[in-house]
């Protein structure tokens, strides 16, 4: 073990000290109105700026330094052809009220990407507007609200699996639904738990495909006829579609609503607050229900298509978060149809052989193959008075972030693995043997991890009740 990983005592940037000489000479130029009296922004220039943030980097983990096992993330590699094509000036110098006939090229762009989802999910139309998984499903479920209030039928109810994505709660309730939460068996859906749930006040129920344990839902054709026949909308969450890409789509397992998270499957940038993307698919039957535009094409020319009659209206400015698009068809363009299978491929055989090189050592629920994660039980860690936390923040010291804990709930102690099919044996075999190693030592060591890390072990209760999230609520603090 020799991962160290930086620590400066950097400030934050509004705290560095302005070194120009010189001050803006806008006084007198534009008028008072204009002028900012209290821009808490501070004068650097270029080299400070660049080292600040450097710096900052250095203190961090990031999937361009190591693996980021995150389960049900997919926190794959992004390659750095999408950016270069991004920043350049054909992307970057157009604007969103451009009239249509002077952005040919990014039309046919997301033209292009609302055919390859529609193929890749099995649906008949896509939406690009969402900006984010949860706001597709938020969008999904507001589709499904209007198509219900459109056929006359008042349905409150959301039903979900125990093994569902995290937001998919937080997302039904959100909308105003209750949330009526189903249990496993043998980390499946129960059918006869389903089917004693649903009924005329459903409006949908949410599922992904593998599910959050990374097993497959064997009998999802049959659960779609259980949610068809109450007269529900079967909702497929995009998380784990990394999966399943060129074996089979939500649509050929008769889902209705499928929503899309480029950030995970097709590689754009993951996480930060940044833009996102979240595109919403759907068959025939729910197209009217769409958020316009969605780009279309008459056969010599693309434009946006408002002709959506039963909309439940727009959910984004302009059209969606374009550069962030842009990345998602570079990265299908460049890996073809047969890339993506292989990326299905992949990642599955990633994550069993680091189920298997890992199972001995910690519980593993559940027997059988896996998808693209596995989630294993770090229960008998309580029996040395220790956790999957301490363990995880322990790996820290080895340089590896650590996966999702305690997620899903169902599982005691969960440590949920999600390897992704761009990491290499050698890889998955130096995380193993970290974790296998730190079962190994004493209980004083791992409990006061991480050592190694710019940062040590922080009161997690403190920061939950009092969050410091921006340096505007430290100044308030302090």
């Amino acid at each position: 073990m020799s991962y160290r990983q930086a620590r400066f005592d950097e400030p934050l940037i509004q705290e560095m000290k302005d070194t120009r000489e010189e001050e803006d000479q806008v006084e007198g130029i534009l008028p008072d109105s204009m002028l900012r009296k209290e821009l808490d922004i501070p004068n650097l220039q270029e080299f400070e700026v660049t080292r600040h943030y450097t710096r900052l980097s250095q203190m961090n983990f990031g999937v361009d330094i190591g693996i980021y096992p995150l389960g049900s993330c997919t926190m794959k590699y992004t390659p750095k052809l999408g950016g270069a094509i991004v920043r350049s000036e054909k992307a970057t110098q157009t604007h969103p009220l451009q009239d249509e006939s002077t952005v040919q090229g990014s039309l046919q762009i997301m033209y292009e990407l609302q055919e390859m989802l529609c193929k890749i999910g099995g649906v008949d139309a896509v939406s690009l507007q969402p900006a984010a998984g949860a706001h597709g499903e938020f969008t999904g479920l507001l589709m499904a609200r209007r198509y219900h209030e459109f056929r006359d039928e008042k349905r409150d109810e959301v039903v979900l699996p125990d093994t569902s994505h995290g937001t998919n709660p937080a997302s039904a309730s959100m909308m105003g639904f209750r949330v009526v939460e189903i249990p496993s068996k043998d980390g499946r859906v129960d059918l006869e738990a389903l089917e004693n749930a649903v009924g005329e006040r459903t409006a949908a129920f949410m599922l992904t495909n593998p599910n959050t344990l990374g097993i497959f839902e064997d009998d999802v054709l049959e659960i779609a006829r259980i949610v068809h026949d109450s007269g529900a909308i079967l909702y497929y969450d995009g998380a784990n579609l990394n999966a399943i890409m060129g074996k089979t789509t939500p649509g050929k397992m008769n889902f209705d609503i499928v929503h899309f998270n480029l950030h995970k499957t097709f590689s754009t940038p993951h996480g930060g607050g940044g833009p996102g993307s979240g595109p919403i698919g759907v068959v025939s039957r729910l197209r009217d229900f769409l958020p316009p535009p969605v780009v279309a094409y008459d056969g010599e020319k693309y434009f946006l298509d408002y002709d959506f009659p039963r909309t439940v209206g727009k959910v984004r400015s302009f059209y969606g978060s374009f550069a962030v698009l842009l990345r998602a068809y570079v990265y299908i363009k460049l890996m073809g149809s047969d890339g993506l299978e292989w990326v299905a491929e992949r990642s599955v055989l990633n994550s069993n052989y680091l189920k298997e090189r890992l199972k001995g050592h910690l519980d593993l629920p559940f027997k059988g193959l896996r998808k693209h994660e596995f989630v294993l039980s770090g229960a008998k860690l309580k029996e040395r008075g220790l956790s999957t936390r301490d363990m995880s923040k322990r790996l820290m010291d080895y340089g590896f972030h650590p996966p999702t804990v305690y997620f899903p709930q169902i599982v005691e102690e969960a440590l949920m693995i999600e390897p992704t099919e761009t990491e290499t044996k050698e890889t998955l075999d130096a995380f193993a043997d970290a974790i296998i190693s730190i079962l190994g030592e004493d209980r004083e060591k791992v409990a006061g991890a991480p050592y190694d890390a710019s940062v040590g072990r922080v009161d997690e209760v403190a920061a939950a009740r009092h969050p410091i999230l921006s340096w505007r609520m430290l100044a308030r603090e302090e």
